[in-house]
């Protein structure tokens, strides 16, 4: 019995319908990116429970026992993981801006394909904050596409390194979580840290579309605010 709701019929299916056009070829490279995601999201799944294990005071002895790994793996695995704070919508924007470089055949992760990844989880404060003052989504598309580097002739295998500037964008998305006082990072927050990395290729876009930082932070901390009043 599985305890996933899903199925190879179902994965199969949705490929074939949402390619139809596409050759045998052009689907056996589809299907290759596709289980690089879903692995990718395991590895985020059991990092998200990792986690929550240690706030409960498990050991890392305890944690490899049930990962079925060493103690001193689990651990190397798992700690100082940059993303351990990240939300779950925030982990898969990391996801999806590692297919956006592996879709347009770059050997690494710029930041313009983490504002890619931004773009693909709409139900992300970024992608709401976006499109409000910079949309419609397409624009900001279209923005990214003509900032991008040309392809490569293969498309990448296995793991995408981040860049430099990916990598300090992310270290600025958790300072402006800190900034804030969010005990989370969430999408919004990593908008944040890409117009911080400045001279990179969002930041730029951002600053054509209209954005500053100052003015992105203000938008930021009052949505996060009116959100909360609304829940509250």
């Amino acid at each position: 019995m599985s305890p996933l709701d899903i199925s190879l019929a179902d994965l199969i299916a949705r490929l074939d319908e949402e390619l139809p056009e596409a050759d045998a070829l052009a689907r056996v490279s589809e299907a290759r990116l596709r289980s690089q995601t879903l692995s990718d999201l395991g590895d985020q799944l059991i990092d998200h429970y990792v986690s929550r294990a240690k706030r409960n005071g498990a050991s890392w002895t305890e944690i490899g026992d049930a990962i079925g790994v060493t103690k001193q793996a689990a651990q190397q695995r798992h700690t100082s993981n940059a993303f351990e704070r990240f939300t779950n919508l925030n982990r898969h924007s990391i996801v999806l801006a590692q297919e956006a470089a592996r879709t347009h055949r770059h050997d690494s992760i710029g930041t313009e394909h983490l504002l890619l990844g931004l773009l693909g989880e709409p139900r992300g404060l970024a992608y709401e904050v976006l499109v409000a003052h910079a949309g419609p989504e397409q624009r900001i598309r279209d923005a990214v596409r003509e900032a991008m580097p040309p392809g490569g002739q293969k498309t990448p295998r296995g793991h995408i390194p981040f860049r430099p500037e990916s990598k300090q964008a992310i270290e600025q998305a958790l300072r402006a979580a800190a900034g804030l006082g969010h005990d989370w990072v969430g999408t919004e927050h990593s908008l944040l840290g890409l117009i911080r990395v400045e001279g990179s290729p969002a930041a730029g876009i951002l600053n054509e579309l209209g954005f500053t930082p100052d003015e992105l932070r203000e938008t930021v901390r009052a949505e996060v605010a009116r959100r909360a009043a609304a829940r509250g």
